[in-house]
């Protein structure tokens, strides 16, 4: 595991309202309703990128991105004439080039320059304007963006442990969220938020021993990284929780896991890393590890990427991989178990999309997870993301 750790033995959590002091401690977090600048995120699959641009909105930022030649590059998706977005109708003449189709303005992929503008031949401001750049970097079938005002850092600083391996086969989906990204990774970290997949098609279609909430057992369960890169929060879950498997209204039992007795074990380990990357270890089978992004759009949305690992050792294994994702995983646990996620997320944006939200809420035993994540994210981030302009 990369990083200095630290055992956290003094959680706060807070029981009617946090804090003054609390609230402090996780200020930086509470002010990155556009998430935090400086970081590389998954922007969109491999798959989906041609030489035909296509644009996303990361951190409240219009992007376009193109492949040139072999090569992913990225501008901002702005004309600097009248403002317009080029992926509203986007004009490409050259391979290398993107033509705003209202006044004909052309800006080069590799520097953002104004090299023409069809519109008025020789005109002074060519060569004068250039758009924003940004660094694009690819791997395991996936295009990110470098979001940020300083030189990027390596991919590895700013994804889970492992997710790089050379042997590790990567297959997933993304879904645009309505809810604010700090929901969505609080929703993946949440140990207890398993009740709402009590009922989950994946339980018993997978055979899961699938408690109904988890209680932690001691105050060392939770590993922090927050050294070294990447930086990160790690639930012992496996080791340091009570499962909960009925639950009682009076002494009388209104809900039972389904998940009992010799079903096969997963997410032992459950682990959120900056700028917002979940990793669960193993899931939703022992023989996969699941990936998560929580990627911002604006302070109302995010990107919910949803990635399963596999080892293989050769090609025949990795189109085995790739196929078993597509006839069983993507429905069965990706829609089948965290549409359910999904739901949750969207439920809470109502609350939360006041800041007000943060001093109001009434956290519990099993929320330590969260106030270190929190914590974590607030210390040692690289700035954050003001709010967009439109």
């Amino acid at each position: 595991m990369a990083g200095t750790v630290s055992r956290t033995s003094n959680v706060g959590v807070a029981t009617g309202g946090e804090s003054s002091q609390r609230r402090t401690s996780r200020s930086g977090y509470i002010k990155a309703k556009f998430g935090f600048r400086n970081y590389w995120y998954p922007a969109i699959f491999s798959r989906e990128l041609t030489d035909k641009p296509v644009g996303v909105r990361l951190l409240g930022e219009n992007i376009l991105i193109r492949r040139v030649g072999d090569r992913a590059m990225a501008v901002a998706d702005q004309c600097l004439h009248r403002g317009v977005r080029f992926s509203r109708k986007p004009e490409c003449y050259t391979a290398d080039t993107i033509t705003c189709w209202y006044h004909g303005f052309t800006y080069s992929f590799t520097d953002g320059k104004l090299v023409e503008i069809l519109t008025e031949p020789g005109s002074s401001l060519i060569g004068k304007l250039a758009l924003k750049t940004y660094p694009v970097s690819e791997a395991k079938g996936i295009v990110f963006v470098f979001v940020g005002d300083r030189e990027p850092g390596d991919l590895a600083h700013d994804v889970a442990p492992n997710f790089l391996d050379p042997d590790l086969e990567i297959d997933g989906i993304r879904d645009e969220v309505a809810s604010n990204w700090r929901l969505g990774a609080e929703n993946g970290f949440d140990t207890t938020h398993i009740y709402i997949h009590r009922d989950s098609v994946l339980v018993p279609g997978n055979n899961l021993a699938l408690p109904l909430g988890l209680v932690p057992g001691d105050l060392h369960g939770i590993s922090v990284y927050g050294e070294n890169e990447p930086k990160g929060v790690l639930d012992h879950t496996f080791e340091n929780y009570q499962p909960v498997f009925e639950g009682k209204i009076d002494g009388q039992t209104v809900a039972r896991s389904k998940g009992i007795g010799n079903q096969k074990i997963v997410a032992r380990e459950v682990s959120i890393w900056m700028p917002g990357m979940l990793k669960v270890d193993p899931f939703p089978d022992p023989s996969l590890i699941q990936f998560e992004w929580y990627v911002p759009i604006d302070g109302e949305r995010h990107m919910y990427w949803r990635v399963l690992g596999q080892r293989v050792s050769d090609t025949a294994e990795a189109d085995a991989f790739h196929q078993e994702f597509h006839n069983r995983w993507k429905s069965l646990a990706l829609h089948g178990f965290n549409d359910e996620d999904i739901r949750a997320r969207e439920g809470m944006q109502e609350f939360y999309q006041h800041d007000k939200a943060w001093a109001q809420e009434h956290l519990f035993k099993p929320d330590r997870c969260i106030v270190e994540w929190r914590k974590l994210a607030s210390r040692h981030n690289r700035g954050i993301q003001p709010p967009a302009n439109g």
